[in-house]
């Protein structure tokens, strides 16, 4: 008799966390240009312009903002773009 491969309870929350949608966090920082900012969110999430200006302002009024919501793969893809100009980011489970 084969022997089945059982889950634990570790490998079932891993697999829970990888299945649900991540966040890529952008925080506020005073070293930044709005440009820069706004240049560095298109290029990390392929976004239009306002909807980059508008995520800049986010991030600017509030201290942060979420620029991209989807599998943690491409949310870690997305923080490591923005961190290229060294913004500070964070990815959510």
């Amino acid at each position: 008799m084969a022997d089945l491969h059982t889950q634990t309870e570790e490998e079932v929350i891993d697999e829970v966390k990888t299945q649900q949608p991540a966040k890529a966090i952008l925080f506020n920082d005073e070293v930044h240009t709005f440009e820069e900012v706004i240049n560095q969110i298109m290029k990390a999430t392929g976004c239009d312009l306002p909807t980059a200006e508008r995520m800049t302002l986010e991030v600017h009024h509030t201290g942060k903002s979420c620029v991209f919501t989807g599998e943690l793969v491409k949310c870690l893809q997305v923080t490591g773009v923005l961190e290229e100009i060294e913004l500070m980011t964070q990815v959510e489970l």
